[in-house]
């Protein structure tokens, strides 16, 4: 029965913490973890410890994935080497710089290590809730700066780990071997899981088939390559990616409509779900430590969270320099920030359930059967860590980007109004070869040239800024008017349900037709 309690104390926490952020506007991240640390206080919950295979093998995938499927490609490839050297390089020197300060702090180089690899990784999840305010450039590269950086640091971790417990030899050929294995066997195995999801997806009509094999993809991309040793973080993202591209010529709009109402509310419960471990974490290990630890672990969380930030402004500004002074291509210089920007992106490095899952990763004994040393004070390090980030520097952020004077980015509206404009011009210029080929009526073409004419018309509107303009009113008008026919008929259907002239399964029925034209009508739909 602990089970379910546990399961309906989460969910209120989810919901209480959710409401409370919107009430006060603040970031939910923050106050999820303060409705964690609360919820900690309970009893039944004091006593459970989140194993770290729910967050590796059960959270992760499923976070990442999603996360891979709405990042921007484009901006991807545009900023492939920033991105590239922020996953690795700057993982491997924070890590370092953790390791020197917590070996300076008393700790023994190999937990040293340890507690560098699970703080130096940012966490996709978090960056993508807190991070919305920024230009899409800098969200898309945070994004896929902590979509692969979780490699790099669990491989880090694995070392620290084994050389702990004495399995590890630290030798330039087996560090690098690792890392080959870690991104090449990865990416291998995201390409053969997202071969077979785009066959499978060919050959399924049944909208339910379909979108389980979605929901089975990222975990199997996972398993298999934990399976032989590499990065299933990088084989979830590298399948991600290549469905991103396919999806959208391969997969059928009943099985996306399908997808899109499941996988945002699944994420969502996740990510908040998250947030509120970590807090209940934070009280676990807090209730393992003896005073005279705590102090040093307390001492420990500020230096941490103080090296994080150095290293990461140092990296952002000491690299852009070495960029300029090597590559001065014309290209290389249109994709140069401000030094404001730069700031705003050292600020928006948080932390979050990967670190939480490689924290609690470490094995409670060495092969001797001795205690693995510092281990509860690395898991309390690393969940103060995470708060201090999510606290601190998510309540900094918004000040960061008001002081940088962020131009607003309009792109993404500019380029929505683009394709909708050319879409539609095309669609008219071929609407009379169409209703040729299917023997269409002149007046079923005629009255569609018209509604696609109208749509043009409130699209160009859009796009010239004019909120008067006639087409516009026009548009506002007749959705109105369509909205409260929906609404009577909706009426209509109830009414008929409740006087027993029609069965609940017909109204059921019509009441989805009705929402999907109300929902389209209101523009409802928001995918990232």
């Amino acid at each position: 029965m602990l089970g379910l309690e546990l399961v309906v104390l989460l969910g209120a926490a989810v919901l209480a913490g959710q409401v409370v952020a919107q009430r006060l506007s603040v970031a939910p991240p923050v106050v999820l973890l303060v409705v964690g640390a609360l919820l900690g206080l309970v009893p039944a919950v004091r006593q459970t410890q989140l194993p770290p295979e729910v967050v590796l093998l059960l959270f992760l995938p499923v976070l990442l994935y999603w996360e891979s499927l709405t990042t921007s490609m484009r901006e991807i490839r545009t900023n492939l080497r920033g991105i590239v050297l922020l996953s690795t390089v700057l993982v491997i020197l924070t890590a370092w710089a953790v390791a020197v300060a917590g070996h300076a702090l008393g700790l023994p180089w190999g937990p040293a290590w340890a507690l560098g690899a699970a703080v130096a990784p940012t966490d996709a999840t978090a960056v993508g809730v807190l991070a919305r305010s920024l230009p899409r450039r800098q969200v898309t590269v945070l994004r896929a700066e902590s979509l692969v950086n979780d490699g790099t640091a669990l491989v880090i971790f694995g070392l620290a780990v084994g050389l702990t417990v004495g399995e590890e030899d630290l030798t330039l050929p087996h560090v690098g071997a690792l890392f080959l294995l870690a991104y090449g066997g990865g990416a291998a195995v995201g390409v053969a899981v997202a071969w077979i999801n785009m066959n499978l997806r060919r050959r399924l009509d049944d909208p339910l088939q379909g979108n389980l094999v979605m929901i089975l993809a990222p975990f199997t991309a996972y398993l298999l390559a934990e399976f032989i040793h590499a990065s299933g973080v990088l084989a979830v993202v590298v399948s991600g990616l290549i469905m991103a591209q396919v999806a959208p010529s391969l997969i059928r709009a009943e099985h996306r409509r399908q997808a899109l109402a499941f996988w945002p509310l699944a994420t969502f419960l996740i990510n908040s779900a998250l947030f509120v471990l970590v807090g209940v974490e934070l009280q676990y290990a807090l209730r393992h430590l003896s005073r005279a630890d705590l102090q040093d672990a307390l001492i420990a969380i500020g230096v941490v969270s103080v090296v994080l930030v150095v290293v990461r402004f140092a990296f952002l500004f000491s690299s852009a320099y070495l960029i300029r002074a090597i590559d001065r291509r014309a290209r290389q210089r249109e994709l140069r920030i401000s030094h404001r920007a730069r700031a705003v992106s050292g600020f928006a490095g948080f932390r979050g359930a990967v670190s939480l899952a490689v924290a609690l990763s470490v094995p409670e004994a060495l092969d001797s059967g001795a205690p693995f040393p510092d281990r509860d004070f690395i898991v309390f390090v690393t969940s103060g860590v995470i708060v201090v980030t999510l606290v601190v520097q998510s309540l900094l952020l918004p000040g960061v980007v008001r002081w940088a004077r962020l131009p607003r980015d309009t792109s993404v509206d500019e380029e929505e109004i683009l394709a909708e404009t050319t879409a539609t011009e095309e669609a008219v210029e071929a609407l009379p070869r169409l209703a040729d080929e299917l023997g269409t009526t002149p007046k079923v073409t005629e009255w569609l040239r018209q509604e696609y004419g109208a749509h043009l018309a409130t699209v160009r509107a859009r796009g010239a800024g004019t909120d008067e303009d006639p087409a516009l009113l026009h548009n506002r008008h007749y959705t109105d008017l369509r909205l409260a026919l929906i609404a009577h008929k909706r009426a209509t259907v109830v009414r008929l349900r409740d006087e027993r002239q029609i069965d609940d399964t017909v109204l059921r029925r019509l009441q989805a037709a009705l929402d999907n034209e109300e929902v389209r009508l209101a523009g409802r739909e928001q995918v990232e």
